[in-house]
């Protein structure tokens, strides 16, 4: 898998998936972990945005806590509690993403479906800096998730492009989720100026890195303030296509055991639809962020 190991004083080993973003921690078993192999792991993190960690074993508990590692968690949003049974509601800090039905009901939120190009959780005001998403069952194909490096897709867009969005903000609809779902209590979308949501920065700064990063939610009910119909249009259209290259992405294929850990601030991520016959059961938990800027 990708690149060489890259050395290190650390107990364990980096492999960098040798894409655009990405790498494998190997040697590591995450329940363990004291606090300099922390503060070593973290900086991995910083600098590849997501982390693959194979062969994990581990609780509920296990993935709060290390979860908390990076900072405070934010509860599930009702979108991925309202629908289940009352088992999974006794832990609002994991999300649980699946397709299984059990008793006539949902044990977990988003189905089979593709889920589109998106930042989590992006049309609140402080949205999560990160996502940590661990695999119990896995399909036996179809399901991977792809990620998007922002910082590279920004350094990259054409000059026209990015005049045209320099000092801008958009708004992120909180209608629908990323598998075009209409979330509980809302109201179909007919008008993007009108959507509701969180107005972030276009082009934001990583409060860690400095780092300079194409902010966009996702392409669904989007909006540019204060930019006409048409023109918006246009625009998003033209961003999403160049932020669809494949030369700033890489894609994970699941194996029971996988944890990843991704930074919000700097990615989009993609997940492939799969045989809805199929169990897929994810545990998730979501790490505090701050307001974009």
């Amino acid at each position: 898998m990708g690149d060489p190991a890259t050395k290190s004083d650390a107990p364990f080993e980096v492999v960098p998936t040798g894409a655009a973003v990405g790498a494998e921690i190997r040697g590591l078993d995450v329940r363990t972990l004291d606090d300099a192999t922390f503060l070593a792991l973290r900086q991995e993190w910083l600098t590849h945005k997501v982390l693959l960690f194979r062969g994990q074993s581990m609780s509920d508990d296990d993935l709060v806590a290390f979860a908390k590692r990076f900072g405070p968690l934010d509860l599930a949003p009702a979108s991925a509690t309202d629908n289940v049974g009352s088992q999974e509601k006794s832990r609002p800090d994991i999300w649980i993403i699946s397709n299984v039905v059990e008793d006539g009901k949902p044990i977990g939120a988003l189905g089979s479906d593709e889920a589109e190009w998106h930042t989590d959780m992006s049309y609140v005001d402080e949205p999560p800096m990160a996502s940590v998403l661990y695999s119990l069952e896995i399909p036996p194909s179809g399901g991977d998730t792809s990620f998007a490096n922002m910082v590279t897709a920004l350094e990259a867009l054409p000059d026209d492009l990015r005049a045209k969005i320099e000092g801008r903000v958009a708004n992120h609809d909180s209608s629908y989720t990323s598998v075009g779902e209409l979330r509980v209590g809302a109201e179909p979308v007919t008008d993007v100026t009108k959507a509701p949501g969180a107005r972030h920065p276009i082009i934001r700064t990583h409060p860690e890195s400095g780092e300079k990063a194409l902010y966009l939610g996702r392409r669904s009910n989007g909006w540019i303030v204060d930019m006409d119909g048409a023109e918006n249009e246009t625009l998003l259209d033209a961003l999403w296509a160049h932020c669809a290259d494949p030369r700033f992405s890489w894609s994970h294929q699941w194996r029971k055991g996988d944890l990843l850990i991704w930074d919000n601030r700097s990615l989009n991520h993609k997940r492939e639809a799969f045989d809805p016959m199929s169990r897929r059961v994810m545990h998730r938990c979501q790490i505090k962020g701050d307001m974009p800027r």
